[in-house]
């Protein structure tokens, strides 16, 4: 070695040691989670983690992985680090993927059947794994859930597992996360309204599917609330696309004929059960129906609901929905034709008049 090369190799070790000095004495505050993409360089990381405090400056950090060797060596993923952290902390947890979190959004509205694959996916486990979960008798035992699973409980949200988190840890976390959620006011307004939790998850979860604007959340809830006093057919389009096993966009006249007690066209009252997980909003729309005499209500296109109290003023509003729904649809298939530059057809059918 020359005496310059000497020289140079001695002055990185005795940079090596200032930063490492600079750096040892870093605080461990509130985690915050980070996320190093695929492929992602030395820089671009320490970048990330400078935007998230985790490290005061980039470039030093990335001199200083360039000097401990471990500039290539890092793992993708998201992680859950301190703020302020240790620089040799930080680099040995990009290197090993200590740190590393698995993060789950569950929407709400959300069946098991899309939560189980999404689970599984972003913990890495056998899907088989997360549909045993599901079925936790203890839990079911626990939260005193006649049906088969936990449909309906695992609470919409996002989430945050721990790096080699099981499939039961999880679902665990999504339950004990409903029951925080879950108020002493909301228990105590059951017998005022003469229904079970269970009743009021399997109600809020019809809500949670039929509302696409807040405000009408408490009336969709009165309308169903006021066909189950008066012994009528809920009459409920999600119960069928549940039933069936899928979503359609449009139902048929023989989807409602399938053999299911979650189909509310031939059985009276609620489901056995929640049709999906519903968030806050739609449980409080249960428990807290608006005070309104509609027992009928019909989509439109821009989302909203007309809600009327008599079948033939009904009848009336699903005429002008079905003109509407029409109209729409011709609107699209002259901007499509125009797009690919085809002629008009001769004749077509208008789209089925929605049913409620």
């Amino acid at each position: 070695m020359t005496h310059a090369s000497r020289r140079g190799s001695l002055a990185g070790l005795a940079l090596l040691a200032a930063l490492a000095t600079i750096t040892s004495c870093g605080g461990e505050g509130r985690p915050v989670r980070v996320v190093i993409p695929a492929r992602a360089t030395m820089r671009i990381a320490a970048e990330s983690l400078a935007a998230h405090q985790v490290i005061g400056s980039s470039r030093l950090f990335s001199f200083y992985a360039k000097l401990r060797g471990g500039d290539r060596a890092i793992k993708a993923g998201t992680y859950q680090l301190p703020r302020s952290a240790k620089w040799s902390f930080v680099l040995e947890a990009l290197r090993s993927g200590r740190g590393l979190v698995a993060q789950v959004t569950i929407p709400e509205g959300w069946e098991l059947r899309q939560v189980i694959p999404q689970l599984a996916l972003r913990l890495s486990v056998p899907r088989d794994s997360v549909e045993a979960a599901v079925r936790d008798t203890a839990l079911l035992h626990e939260l005193d859930v006649p049906t088969p699973t936990l449909e309906g409980y695992l609470f919409p949200d996002t989430y945050v597992f721990a790096d080699g988190a099981t499939a039961r840890d999880a679902v665990r976390m999504m339950v004990r996360r409903f029951e925080q959620e879950w108020q002493p006011a909301w228990t105590a307004r059951l017998d005022t309204i003469g229904m079970s939790r269970h009743d009021v998850m399997t109600l809020a979860a019809l809500v949670e599917r039929e509302a696409r604007k807040p405000e009408e959340r408490p009336v969709i809830a009165a309308v169903y609330r006021n066909r189950l006093r008066d012994g009528q057919l809920l009459q409920a389009d999600p119960t069928v696309q549940y039933a069936l096993g899928a979503h359609v966009s449009r139902l048929l006249y023989k989807d409602l004929l399938v053999e299911s007690p979650y189909n509310t066209y031939r059985h009276k009252g609620l489901p056995p059960g929640p049709i999906g997980a519903p968030g806050r909003r739609s449980i409080e729309a249960a428990l807290w129906p608006a005070a309104v005499p509609f027992k009928f209500f019909v989509a439109w296109p821009d989302g909203h609901h007309e809600f009327r109290a008599t079948f033939a003023e009904h009848s009336v509003a699903v005429a002008a929905a079905r003109k509407a729904w029409a109209a729409r649809e011709t609107a699209a298939s002259a901007a499509a034709r125009a797009d690919s530059g085809a002629q008009p057809a001769r004749s077509g059918l208008s789209p089925a008049a929605p049913r409620k």
